[in-house]
């Protein structure tokens, strides 16, 4: 992948933000929900883009891909999200050729993780992937480059301990409401949505608290009620919002929704309350702080959360890199032998040409020609050419753009891939 380009005039980039520059609020703005990931790849295939592969999550928005130059990914981004091309220069990175391939296997081996060792990316990538796939987006580096990546995370969580123990934003949410509400036992829980985070938190409180404390809520009840005969909760209509709010000591916010669905206005409370809003972006309006006896947190706060399990976990980052380098470097291996494979072909074909050519010439001199014999040792050193040029292309220290060109140049080959 020598530069990493598959054609001439494409480069592959990984553009996008995360919560290492971006904050809540400017990360919800990148946000993108199913409709507009499936726009973005519409837009990029009307725009002639060959290959990418578009994710977003409460921590990142991402786009991998080709292009001529970054900005037509990052045009993509902000044409159908709510961010500028302002607010991105601001928070945002570029990665070009083998750093956007080496960027992609840290993503997606959650070495770059909110919480280290969080493997919950991986899925994203794959789904991503899928989606770019039945839209024709994917060519052969991208899905190559994926697989390994998938790889690497498949071996880095079996071979390692660097997702041991109970370390995620679900659970950093369940330890701060039993550090900081008092006689939780007695206390009632409200979790508004239903979307990955929530369903693990739910999952986690469950285990520490009495089943009949939690009350489920999610704009699509079925999806509720699918999640409480899993773990024998109480779900009540979207309706009932207000009211069961009115109930709760603890509110968890876990909706997908664009837009906040809490805010002051919807509160009318009789007691305190204890409000984490887990969801980007944002669902909980910052208004809520301003009611006598609300605290409101955000996952942010909840992911620096650190601990003794967090420390023993980057204990394993150099047996993790380890692995990604070894997964990578044949990656790298078979994208230049995919890059000059059309050049040794070529190659091949013009010294058998030549070969012909004066076999030729020696029948006709020669009585006693010997056509076996000569034969056998012009495709022995036919062979033993191709591999010494074949060698030297392999080689890391091989520029390999510059050397096909030269020995293209050299032999007056034509090869099939231009």
């Amino acid at each position: 992948m020598e530069n990493g380009n598959i054609t001439k005039h494409t480069t592959f980039y990984a553009v996008g933000l995360s919560y290492k520059k971006a904050d809540a609020d400017i990360r919800g703005k990148f946000s993108l929900d199913d409709h507009s990931k499936t726009t973005v790849l519409e837009q990029a295939k009307s725009e002639g883009i060959e290959s990418l592969i578009v994710t977003s999550t409460c921590n990142r928005t991402e786009i991998y891909g080709f292009a001529q130059h970054p900005f037509q990914l990052i045009k993509l981004l902000c044409d159908n999200s709510n961010g500028t091309v302002e607010e991105f220069q601001k928070v945002a990175y570029i990665y070009k050729n083998q750093e956007a391939v080496s960027y992609m296997f840290r993503v997606g081996t959650g070495l770059d993780s909110q919480i280290l060792g969080d493997f919950e990316i991986i899925s994203q990538i794959k789904s991503a992937f899928a989606e770019s796939k039945s839209h024709n987006l994917v060519n052969a580096f991208l899905e190559r480059l994926v697989n390994a990546v998938i790889q690497a995370s498949k071996k880095i969580k079996n071979e390692t301990e660097i997702s041991s123990g109970a370390t995620s934003v679900s659970f950093a949410s369940v330890r701060y409401i039993f550090d900081n509400v008092e006689d939780i036992a007695n206390k009632n829980i409200l979790l508004f949505g239903t979307g990955k985070i929530g369903r693990n938190t739910c999952e986690n409180l469950v285990k520490h608290t009495k089943h009949e404390q939690i009350t489920l809520i999610n704009r699509t009840k079925d999806k509720a009620e699918k999640l409480a005969r899993k773990l024998d909760v109480v779900v009540k209509d979207y309706a009932d919002l207000q009211l069961e709010i009115r109930k709760a000591d603890v509110l968890v916010v876990a909706t997908g929704a664009q837009n906040p669905t809490v805010d002051k206005a919807i509160l009318n409370l009789n007691k305190p309350l204890l409000i984490l809003d887990l969801s980007i972006p944002k669902n909980v309006n910052e208004n809520v702080k301003n009611i006598e006896g609300v605290t409101l947190v955000h996952m942010d706060h909840l992911s620096q959360m650190t601990d003794e399990t967090l420390e023993n976990r980057k204990k394993h980052i150099p047996a993790a890199e380890a692995i990604i380098e070894e997964i990578k470097d044949e990656f790298i291996a078979w994208t230049k032998q995919r890059k000059f494979a059309p050049t040794i072909h070529a190659l091949k074909q013009k010294l058998n040409t030549i070969k012909e050519s004066e076999l030729n010439v020696q029948r006709k001199k020669l009585s006693n020609f010997d056509e076996e014999q000569a034969e056998l040792i012009s495709a022995r050193i036919i062979q033993k050419i191709t591999n010494h040029f074949a060698n030297h292309l392999k080689d890391d220290n091989t520029t390999v753009d510059e050397s096909i060109e030269w020995i293209e140049k050299v032999f007056q080959l034509e090869t099939s891939s231009k």
